[in-house]
């Protein structure tokens, strides 16, 4: 007999692409997976993610907060650590002040895990709001915002223990009508900064970075986005795209920007090699759902380091060095790359770069 916590689940499949009245009509029909410590209206994970993201934002249920977040939960930007359930209250308060008409379109949630040892999901979102309220950055515009959002989460009995959290807050802020490298000249960064040891890229000594071999995608399609990841990243084998990707393949990238085919998508990984030329990344966690007759999903949580000394989007050099998340979707299908979505906080870059040093 299957182990209930590994077995097959009968899940919904974002390739189906629900409505979210789909989730609205399985509220309270029973489980479809082992959810131990759950709201009894919850069917199975993907379900838990999509409803109460909608309860807490579009619908306003802000309190909910409360029974769906840990008390100590921890919050992560490429811009730093939020601490604690009543921190994320004022946070999605002050969001929810900022955006009239907030809509969050759930477009896929990917995930692992189960009721015992816990789930980790990595939802995408499509947001889309107009600025009719007072931000950090200055009054309202009335001006409209759509901008792409990946949200990973743990979740044990129906708290968000831990959160790591990338968004397109780049094209937030040009479609406010802000210039978002003045914002980030006169953005203040702590006193005391972050301090940073070597990057960990190359093996010690006059050694090369690791080429990794890549599985089939088929067999292993987790291993075969990493292995293309860090092959393409870290060993600078750029020629990862025409080998593993289809011809006519599309990225979303930060500022809005859609890649549609090989040149598109080699020129995004060189201009950030140039700029940051010690660029390195690692891999911290991956998740996959699909199978071969359908396509796979892979979702990668990754970490960005590097060193501004080269030219490009981002300014002259100012050598200084950079953090950030970034979380990956891609789609594989017989074998190969096809679409994907990659989400990191250019904004927070930029502040990296740019920002005034607090005396």
């Amino acid at each position: 007999m299957d182990d209930p916590q590994t077995a097959p689940l009968p899940v919904f499949d974002f390739a189906d692409r629900p409505d979210y009245s789909d989730f609205v009509l399985a509220a309270n029909t029973g489980r479809r997976q082992p959810l131990a410590g759950f709201d009894e209206d919850y069917t199975d994970i993907v379900d838990y993610i999509v409803r109460c993201t909608h309860k807490i934002w579009e619908e306003k249920a802000v309190g909910l907060i409360y029974t769906h977040y840990a008390h100590n939960v921890l919050v992560h930007y490429s811009s730093g650590i939020m601490y604690g359930r009543e921190a994320m209250v004022v946070n999605t308060l002050q969001r929810i002040a900022v955006y009239a008409e907030r809509r969050a379109y759930a477009d896929d949630v990917i995930w692992s895990g189960n009721e015992r040892d816990g789930f980790y999901s990595s939802h995408r979102v499509s947001s889309v709001g107009v600025n009719t309220g007072h931000s950090e950055y200055g009054p309202p515009s009335g001006r409209k915002v759509h901008r792409w959002g990946i949200a990973d989460c743990f979740v044990v009995q129906n708290r968000i223990v831990e959160e790591w959290l990338a968004s397109d807050t780049l094209t937030e802020l040009r479609q406010m009508g802000y210039d978002p490298v003045a914002l980030a000249k006169r953005a203040v960064l702590p006193a005391t900064p972050h301090t940073h040891g070597e990057i960990d890229r190359l093996p010690t000594g006059q050694q090369y970075p690791e080429f990794l071999a890549v599985p089939d995608g088929q067999d292993d399609p987790q291993g075969f986005i990493r292995a293309i990841l860090l092959n393409m990243w870290n060993a600078r084998l750029v020629n990862m795209v025409r080998e593993h990707y289809v011809p006519n393949h599309v990225a979303f990238v930060p500022d809005s920007r859609k890649l549609v085919g090989y040149g598109d998508y080699e020129n995004f990984v060189i201009t950030m090699l140039a700029c940051f030329p010690d660029l390195a990344i690692t891999i911290d966690h991956q998740c996959v759902q699909g199978s071969d007759a359908r396509g796979y999903r892979v979702a990668s949580r990754c970490t960005f380091q590097g060193t501004h000394e080269g030219y490009g989007p981002y300014g002259a050099p100012t050598g200084r060095r950079i953090y950030l998340i970034v979380i990956s979707h891609h789609i594989i299908k017989a074998g190969r790359v096809v679409q994907e979505w990659t989400v990191f906080d250019e904004f927070a870059l930029l502040k990296q770069l740019h920002a005034q040093q607090a005396l």
